[in-house]
């Protein structure tokens, strides 16, 4: 089976949740007895794309709407390559002329929006337009669509997606990716010395809600003298709003901005956060929360992740999307002893490893697309 990945890039600091699954996906695919995987992106500076053969990258024209060079005989080449064509995200023009060379090539492709069917953000009235032009079709026409979290069925059954085409695959996560306990260098990076720390990873945007840890963290500040908070990832327009906020709340030394953690830091300032948070406003379902749970952190998170088993499991606390019940929440778990967080952490590195990994999702979607291929 040959598969083709399409997404709008692989950029591992700007990319967000689909960088990583189209990523890992592909490199589980890879393994396969029988499949041969292949990504179609946009060049990213930062991304995957030099590691590996098989990633084949488009150059970008404008980084504010992603506009792709119009290789339009290399992206039919790609899609006549393919048995099937697996298109991540929703809102890209990639994705638009990877439909039409699909149609033009009868190639039977699957739709993954990962979270992005909702009109949040800014771009309002050029996402309507797509919607109208070529998105709508592009979902309606699919052989087959992927949620990644189980309230995205309404959305696309809302643009006439057949119920009998969508299926839940969640996200995943590798546990060798996260086994490097030292945190000297990320709490250098962060300028932490030895203090406490409550950790955010994400890029700081509104959807990604740091604000609202911020504030929620600036409540109870004052009873908890000796615990910092760390907004560790990209800037996505909003640092600077974050740092006055700091500022004006007298905690500009308490609040620490070391900018995309990675690797070894990444894994390292996860084992030894008191508790990781993850704010989001909106989210299929966080990676984030994934990956603190499988090194043992202690997760609380908000009820727009699509992610409230995690408390069922015993994982996370459930927050609803503002600043007073995240502080609600952060203060339960910083009053938790040691054992009692470390009893929660292990239960959430027993529940990612039990059910989500990569390989898992990887074998779910290779069932798919046999199916989406004997049906072509």
């Amino acid at each position: 089976m040959k598969v083709l990945h399409v997404n709008m890039n692989l950029d591992a600091v700007h990319g967000g949740g689909t960088v990583e699954r189209v990523w890992q996906l592909h490199r589980c695919m890879k393994q396969m007895p029988d499949v041969q995987s292949r990504i179609l992106c946009l060049h990213s500076p930062d991304g995957h794309g030099q590691k590996d053969a098989d990633v084949i990258e488009i150059p970008c024209l404008n980084r504010r709407w992603y506009l792709p060079a119009p290789y339009l005989l290399l992206m039919y080449r790609q899609a006549r390559w393919a048995d099937v064509i697996h298109l991540m995200n929703h809102w890209t023009v990639i994705n638009a002329l990877m439909y039409i060379m699909a149609c033009l090539t009868h190639t039977p492709y699957v739709v993954c929006p990962a979270g992005a069917l909702t009109l949040f953000g800014r771009s309002g009235a050029q996402k309507r337009l797509y919607r109208t032009l070529i998105g709508r079709n592009i979902l309606r026409q699919s052989s087959a669509a992927i949620v990644i979290a189980e309230h995205e069925r309404g959305l696309l059954y809302n643009e006439g997606v057949s119920e009998t085409k969508i299926e839940h695959i969640p996200n995943g996560v590798n546990a060798d990716d996260f086994r490097c306990q030292d945190v000297r260098q990320f709490r250098h990076q962060a300028n932490l010395g030895d203090r406490d720390y409550i950790l955010f990873v994400g890029r700081l945007n509104p959807i990604k809600g740091a604000d609202l840890l911020l504030q929620a963290f600036a409540s109870l500040a004052q009873d908890f003298p000796m615990v910092d908070l760390v907004l560790a990832g990209p800037d996505g327009g909003q640092r600077m709003e974050l740092e006055q906020q700091a500022l004006a709340a007298g905690l500009q030394s308490r609040i620490h901005f070391p900018g995309v953690v990675r690797g070894g830091e990444k894994s390292a300032a996860y084992h030894h956060a008191l508790v990781t948070v993850i704010p989001s406003r909106k989210e299929a379902m966080s990676i984030v929360a994934l990956e603190a749970a499988i090194c043992a952190s202690p997760v609380v998170l908000t009820d727009q992740c699509g992610f409230d088993h995690m408390e069922e499991a015993g994982a996370a606390l459930l927050a609803e999307a503002n600043s007073e019940s995240l502080a609600r929440r952060l203060r339960e778990v910083l009053r938790y002893d040691c054992s009692a967080r470390n009893t929660m952490g292990q239960r959430g590195q027993a529940f990612a490893r039990d059910h989500y990994t990569w390989q898992w999702a990887a074998k779910r979607h290779i069932k798919m697309f046999e199916t989406c291929i004997s049906s072509s």
